[in-house]
This record gives C-alpha cells, structure tokens and sequence, in this order.
C-alpha cells in the first residue's frame, strides 16, 4: 500500500495513504487484526459503528473478511436522527443494517430507536446498554466541523457524565448531510438527534478513526494542530492511549 505520510501526534498515529481505496483496506485490515487478536483471548467483544459514506470503504472490507467471528461480537452505533421514520433510509441505524449489521452473524445487534417518541428514556434504555458492555473496539469518522459521533463544537463535553444525550445539530454537520447525498436540502434535515457522549466513545479501548475525502481537510488539519478543546471534538484523540486516524490523498492534503 502506498502510504504518504505516517506520523503521531501526541498520542494520535496518523496514516495518510494515496487514494480512498487503500485508505479503506489499511483501516479495514487493522481493525480486522486487533478484532482476531482480542478474539483469542475473550469470549465475546462490544465494538460500536459509525454511519457515513466515509465508512463505506472499512465497512465493506469488513463484511468480506473471513478472518473474524462476527458471532462473538455485540454490535451499536453511536449516534442518529429524531423524529425520522424508522425504516427512512437515512436513518443510521438503517445506514448500518444495509452494509453491515444485517449482512453478518452478529451475536447481538442493539438500535437506537429513531423513531422514539420520548427522546430521554431512549437515551437512558441505550445507556443501561452500553453499561452493561464495556466497549473493546470504536471505529468511528469525524465530521467536517470535526464532530465525533454528533458531539458538534458548541456541545462536546469531554467530561460529560452521560453516556448518550440529546443535541442540537449546528448548521456546518446539517450541510454535511446533504453534502453527502443523504438529503436533498438542509430543510429535510432533522435538528436534533441523539449521540454517545465524546466520553463514552473515548472509552473503548481501541479508536479506528476513517476520514477520507476533501471536505474533511480542514476537520483533519485541526485535528492533528488545534489545541485539544472541545471546540474541535476530534482533537481528543490525541489524549487516547490506542487511536489511529486514517485518511486519503484528499482529507490528508493539509497534514502531508
């Protein structure tokens, strides 16, 4: 594979590669690696998805390896809308089961409930969730903002108590989504959602951060340079002990 650039910045490995396409099968092998390699010594792993375009490159390198036991693994994603209907295709979880979730022989699958009436007590039923399962393996993008998950500027907390809450989504990660194609105008696009908590994802105790395309090039720039703030989610990365952020030619143009 043709690697650009391989650097660390505080505790953050950066690895830039030349085209979308590698930069997905280097994200994809290694989390298959660490996946096989926790596998040998635990009965079951806990890993939490991201839903996006830019994952579709890892997601589907996922579902055609034949290395892991997807029957030993619990799987959740980390953030989605309020107030769409439940089978809307932009609906992450939905994002998900197309690609992944529904393609493989998890041992469990656990939804957030997008078309929940009562936001708080889905957030409190996902939380008891994730409590009860100690997250091994995150894999994860960040937004053109740099959000995490739906940790937008403005609402990250690194030191949030919740594991999942309700958020505003600011008008930078709305546009995000009709820039990429998931609807049609900001219009149609909800403005609230529900997200683990920046500390809940920090929790797991492996990131694999995917972060292709030019729209993302400033997110990845501040990311590696900004001072670590909640004003730029992503920066917190840097502060974990086992994270590593893959981007393309394009994300990565501002960092080679």
């Amino acid at each position: 594979m043709n690697i650009l650039k391989d650097f660390k910045v505080d505790k953050l490995q950066v690895k830039v590669m030349a085209t979308r396409e590698e930069m997905g099968k280097v994200a994809g092998a290694a989390i298959v690696e660490k996946i096989v390699e926790l596998q040998k010594t635990k009965d079951e792993l806990n890993m939490i998805f991201a839903a996006a375009p830019s994952q579709n490159e890892v997601l589907e390198y996922l579902r055609n390896t034949k290395e892991v036991d997807w029957t030993k693994i619990n799987a959740f994603h980390m953030d989605e809308y309020i107030g769409l209907d439940k089978d809307a295709p932009q609906g992450f979880g939905n994002f998900l089961r197309d690609r992944l979730f529904g393609l493989l022989p998890f041992k469990s699958v656990n939804y957030i409930d997008c078309s929940a009436t009562d936001a708080e007590a889905e957030c409190a039923r996902y939380s008891e969730l994730l409590r009860k399962s100690p997250i091994d393996i995150v894999c994860l993008g960040i937004g053109e903002n740099a959000h995490i998950a739906f940790n937008d500027p403005g609402f990250a907390d690194f030191e949030d108590k919740e594991l999942v809450k309700v958020v505003e989504l600011d008008e930078v990660c709305r546009n995000q989504q009709v820039n990429d194609g998931c609807f049609a105008k900001i219009d149609d696009v909800p403005k609230q959602a529900l997200t683990l908590t920046v500390p809940m994802l920090f929790s797991g105790d492996y990131l694999f951060c995917t972060v292709p395309a030019p729209t993302k090039a400033n997110a990845v720039y501040n990311t590696v340079n900004a001072e670590i703030t909640a004003d730029v989610p992503a920066t917190v990365m840097r502060r974990h002990d086992n994270a590593i952020m893959f981007c393309d030619n394009d994300s990565g143009e501002k960092v080679l």
